[in-house]
């Protein structure tokens, strides 16, 4: 238990102060794209890469298809919930402190919101169980966040740099 606490402690710090600095972004011009000090809204989508642009698709995609599988499975509905989780607390948080749409605030987000489901799909492993359309989503979902991190993390990592 000890080993979940420090990273959870971590993971808190980071965000409460996240949260109770003032949005000294607000006030600071930023152009529009999809790298992590970069504002992702609709200027920023048409200045973003095709592949891009497709993988988000395809993420949401694999995201929306936990919804199949919500009512039996309790790994889909953590998928769900951490993608719901973090629409509303990203739109929530970015509100209240004045935080634009930054690409590596959005990253942050993920991270927070998705570990939980990721953590769920590795301990259980239902992506090595019997084949069937669950099991093939479970590990295009585990593929999904996986490979999201790998971007995720790093720009979650430059925002909160940036933050300080």
């Amino acid at each position: 238990m000890l080993i979940l606490q420090k990273p959870i402690l971590s993971h808190f710090l980071a965000c409460s102060g996240l949260l109770f600095t003032t949005p000294i972004f607000a006030q600071q011009a930023h152009e529009h794209g999809h790298g992590a000090m970069q504002i992702f809204d609709s200027q920023g989508m048409s200045n973003t890469p095709q592949w891009v642009m497709i993988w988000i698709g395809f993420m949401l995609i694999s995201f929306l298809g936990s919804i199949a599988f919500a009512k039996n499975h309790p790994e889909a509905r953590w998928v769900l919930g951490g993608f719901i989780a973090g629409m509303i607390l990203g739109s929530v948080v970015s509100t209240l402190f004045g935080i634009p749409s930054f690409s590596g605030f959005i990253a942050l987000m993920h991270v927070i919101c998705w570990s939980p489901a990721l953590f769920i799909l590795l301990k259980r492993r239902p992506f090595l169980g019997p084949r069937n359309a669950f099991s093939i989503w479970s590990g295009v979902m585990t593929f999904v966040i996986i490979f999201s991190f790998i971007f995720d993390i790093r720009d979650a990592a430059i925002f909160l740099s940036n933050y300080r």
